[in-house]
C-alpha cells in the first residue's frame, strides 16, 4: 500500500506556498505551544502563591535564597537559587526571545517597514501610556524611590496573551492574531531596551570589553562559515558570564546571542533537491551492486547532513529550545518569583497602594488605551493598515489582552527596586498589581472579543 503523505484534512494552511510554509504554519505551531505553555505558567503561579501562604511559607523563601557556589580556578559564581533562575535560566528564555525577534525581522511580520509600522507604533503606545499612568500614581501619592518601577506595566506576556487568543478560536481572525504576535515581539524589544538602559547597575569596563570581544569573535566565526555548535557553546557561556559580571543584566546576552543566529539555511531548497536527489538516484541506479550497499551508511550520513543544513540554525534552535522555555524555564521562573505572602498583610491597603494601582491600572487600562490610540493615529496618518478581516474593535480587544503583563513584568519588578530601602514592600505591591491588572485585562479582553463575534454574526 502506498504511504499516505497528505494530511487528513487539507486546508489553505497546508498548501505549499511561501507564505504558508515560511510564516503561517510556524506561527500556528508557535501559538499552539504558547497556549499550552500558558497553562503551565498559570499552574506554577498558583503553586507559588499556595506555597508562600501555607504553613510551610517560610520554606518557600528560604529555598529560593539557598546559595549556589561554583569555583573553578579564577571562575567564581555565588548566587542564590532565585538569582540563578533569574540570571541564568532566564537567559535561555531571552535567547528564545532573540530568536523570535530575528525570525520576525527576517521573514515574519516585521520584515518590511510597511508590515512593521502599525504593530510597532501600537506597541509603542502600549508601553508609553502604562508607564505614564504608573508615574502619575506614584508621583502624586507615593514615595519617590518607588518611581523606579515605571517599566513594570509596559510588558506583554506572550504565553498568556496567545493562550487567551487560542481559547477564542475562530472568533479572532488570523490577521488579528498575527498583529498581536508582532505587537508582543516589538513589546519584548522595548522591554529589553528598558532593562539594558535603565535597570543596569554599575558597569565594569573590563568585563564589558570581554563581553563585546566575545560577541565579535562569535560574529567572525559565523561569517567564516563555522557551524559547529561545540565552538559556539563555550563562547556563549563566556559572553553570558561577562555580561553578568559587567553590571548589564546577563539576560541581555541571551537576546544578543539569539539575534546573531543565522536565519538562512546553508542549502537552499534547490540545493537540497539537487544534492539529495543525486544521492538517491545513485543508490536507485546501483542498488543491486555490492558497492551500493557498502556506501549505504555513508550516503545516509551525507543525506542527513544535507537535510539538517537545509533548515536554518535559527529554526533548529527555536524548535529545540521553545518547549523547554515554555514548559520548564518560564514555569520555574514563575514558581520562584510569583510567591507573595498575604499572611499579616492588609490586602486592601496593598491593592490601593500607589505602586499596585500604578501597575494594575497601567496594565488593565493603559495598555488598551495606548495601543488603540496609537493604532488610530497611525491609521489616520496612513502609516499602516489593519490586517485583513481585522476591525478597530478587534484592536481594542487585543489591547486588553496585551495588558496581561506577567512574565516580563515580574522580571522587571525584581530589578526595579533593588536599591530601595523598601524594596520588599514595593516588590510585593508590584506583584499584586501585576496579578490584579493581568486578570482584569485578560478577562475583559476575552469577554469583549467573544461577545463582539456574537453581535457581528447576528446582524
Amino acid at each position: 500500500m502506498e504511504e499516505e503523505t497528505e494530511p487528513l484534512h487539507r486546508t489553505w494552511i497546508h498548501n505549499d506556498g511561501p507564505l504558508q510554509r515560511r510564516f503561517v504554519r510556524p506561527a500556528v505551531g508557535f501559538m499552539q505551544t504558547e497556549a499550552s505553555g500558558a497553562v503551565m505558567l498559570l499552574a506554577a503561579t498558583i503553586a507559588a502563591l499556595i506555597w508562600a501562604n501555607s504553613a510551610w511559607g517560610d520554606s518557600y523563601f528560604e529555598f529560593w535564597e539557598t546559595h549556589i557556589t561554583i569555583e573553578i580556578g579564577a571562575f567564581h559564581f555565588n548566587e542564590s537559587l532565585k538569582h540563578f533562575v533569574n540570571d541564568g535560566l532566564m537567559a535561555i528564555f531571552f535567547f528564545v526571545v532573540g530568536l523570535e525577534i530575528k525570525r520576525e525581522l527576517v521573514i515574519g511580520e516585521l520584515n518590511t517597514v510597511k508590515k512593521a509600522s502599525l504593530p510597532a507604533l501600537a506597541a509603542l503606545g502600549g508601553m508609553v501610556v502604562p508607564a505614564l499612568i504608573f508615574v502619575t500614581f506614584v508621583w502624586t501619592s507615593g514615595p519617590a524611590d518607588a518611581l523606579a518601577g515605571w517599566g513594570i506595566p509596559m510588558a506583554t506576556d506572550i504565553a498568556f496573551s496567545v493562550g487567551v487568543i487560542a481559547l477564542l478560536g475562530s472568533r479572532v481572525p488570523i490577521g488579528a492574531k498575527l498583529f498581536l504576535l508582532a505587537l508582543a515581539i516589538v513589546d519584548d524589544i522595548g522591554a529589553i531596551v528598558v532593562i539594558a538602559v535603565f535597570y543596569t547597575e554599575d558597569l565594569s569596563f573590563v568585563w564589558m570589553v570581554v563581553a563585546v570581544a566575545t560577541l565579535l569573535l562569535i560574529t567572525v566565526a559565523r561569517q567564516a562559515g563555522i557551524r559547529a555548535g561545540i565552538i559556539y557553546l563555550p563562547l556563549a557561556l563566556l559572553a553570558w558570564f561577562a555580561f553578568l559580571e559587567s553590571g548589564v543584566h546577563a539576560t541581555i546576552a541571551g537576546v544578543i546571542l539569539g539575534l546573531l543566529v543565522p536565519a538562512r539555511a546553508y542549502y537552499s531548497d534547490r540545493d537540497f533537491r539537487r544534492k539529495a536527489g543525486w544521492i538517491l538516484d545513485r543508490f536507485d541506479r546501483d542498488e543491486a551492486s555490492p558497492e551500493a550497499h557498502a556506501r549505504l551508511d555513508e550516503d545516509a550520513l551525507a543525506l542527513a547532513t544535507i537535510s539538517r543544513e537545509s533548515v536554518s540554525p535559527l529554526e533548529r534552535w527555536e524548535r529545540a529550545l521553545h518547549p523547554w522555555s515554555s514548559f520548564v524555564i518560564v514555569p520555574i521562573f514563575a514558581l520562584a518569583n510569583a510567591g507573595v505572602r498575604f499572611v499579616g498583610v492588609d490586602v486592601v491597603d496593598a491593592v490601593l497602594s500607589p505602586v499596585a494601582l500604578g501597575v494594575s491600572v497601567g496594565l488593565a487600562i493603559g495598555k488598551p488605551v495606548g495601543i488603540s490610540l496609537a493604532t488610530w493615529l497611525a491609521l489616520r496618518l496612513k502609516l499602516g493598515q489593519l490586517p485583513r478581516h481585522t476591525t478597530f474593535t478587534h484592536i481594542l480587544g487585543l489591547g486588553f489582552i496585551a495588558g496581561i503583563g506577567f512574565t516580563v513584568s515580574l522580571f522587571i519588578t525584581e530589578l526595579a527596586f533593588r536599591s530601595s530601602a523598601e524594596a520588599e514592600v514595593f516588590t510585593d505591591e508590584a506583584k499584586i498589581g501585576i496579578f490584579l491588572g493581568s486578570i482584569v485585562a485578560g478577562v475583559v479582553g476575552f469577554v469583549f472579543l467573544r461577545l463582539r463575534r456574537g453581535r457581528s454574526t447576528s446582524n
